[in-house]
């Protein structure tokens, strides 16, 4: 167990790695703000109680949206060596072990963590990763979704060509300027690379889109979901989701769709002799090379 990488000031502190599990139903999304409970602020509460410390900053791998889902989202804390080492009390559980288990003792029953581990150098959650990995379901039966399932299942009232949406999934691939599919925010850059974009049904009836890419922008996955629906259920032409990219602005014909059919289901970091120079590269705000889009009308 190393300390995670000093910093002017830091009086002793550990970087630790959170793995968690959260129902999106009733959290105002990831990031803190004031008056909504959001997973952050019940998450950092949680910690400065079962550590004894002012609530800690955490960093998150990808905010999500209000409603949003995850199974396997990752944060990252620094906190104290002594609250640390202090965490198992009495007991002889490691520290990792015994903040798992007090965590799960007062944390809410929609937010679970589920991995506890000190961090190794230069890991950052959210500058580290390569890729994160969604999956949004979709049920499309003439009576609507499993009413166990509602809360994480989109009913869309038309049948859907999982084939003809996978045809025009095809064209959304690579990397791209995403604007025509973002919510924009100022100084953001809206380039991805996006690597999976595929449907499938699942045993139990649903169309499942699986999402992949090194980063998303905001609204971005329900943006293009939503423009996939329209052509699984045949108002649009399989070109079209494609057509709406190359325009490079917001199109009124593609609708976000409703959150809480969207899971984050894992993100993926580089070996840990690499973490660093991810973090660094990650930090570049990204320009498309010339040729890069082509056909596309990316910049």
């Amino acid at each position: 167990m190393q300390p995670a990488d000093p910093t002017p000031g830091d009086g002793g502190l550990l970087r630790v790695r959170l793995d968690l599990a959260y129902d999106g139903t009733d959290f105002s999304g990831w990031a803190a703000q004031p008056g909504r409970r959001t997973v952050q602020g019940v998450l950092e509460e949680a910690l400065g109680r079962v550590l004894r410390i002012d609530p800690p900053r955490l960093t998150v791998a990808g905010r999500t949206d209000a409603g949003v889902h995850a199974r396997g989202q990752v944060c990252h804390v620094d906190v104290p060596v002594t609250a640390w080492a202090a965490a198992p009390g009495r007991s002889d559980r490691p520290p990792a072990v015994a903040l798992a288990r007090r965590l799960a003792g007062v944390l809410p029953g929609d937010v679970r963590v589920h991995g506890v581990a000190a961090a190794p150098s230069g890991f950052d959650a959210r500058f580290s990763a390569v890729w994160r990995r969604y999956r949004y379901r979709v049920a499309d039966t003439a009576y609507g979704a499993d009413p166990l399932l509602r809360g994480f299942v989109l009913w869309h009232d038309r049948p859907l060509d999982v084939d003809a949406m996978n045809v025009a999934a095809a064209g959304l691939l690579g990397e791209h300027d995403f604007a025509a599919y973002c919510r924009p925010r100022e100084g953001a850059t809206t380039i991805r690379e996006l690597r999976v974009l595929s449907w499938e049904r699942s045993a139990d009836g649903l169309a499942v889109a699986t999402v992949e890419a090194d980063a998303f922008c905001h609204n971005q996955v329900r943006a293009m979901i939503g423009a996939l629906l329209l052509v699984g259920d045949g108002r649009r032409p399989v070109d079209w989701p494609a057509t709406v990219l190359a325009a490079g602005v917001r199109d009124s014909g593609v609708i976000v769709i409703p959150p809480h059919g969207l899971t984050l289901e894992a993100v993926g970091y580089p070996p840990d002799t690499e973490l660093a120079l991810r973090a660094a590269v990650a930090r570049n705000v990204r320009t498309l090379r010339p040729g890069e889009g082509e056909g596309r009308g990316d910049p």
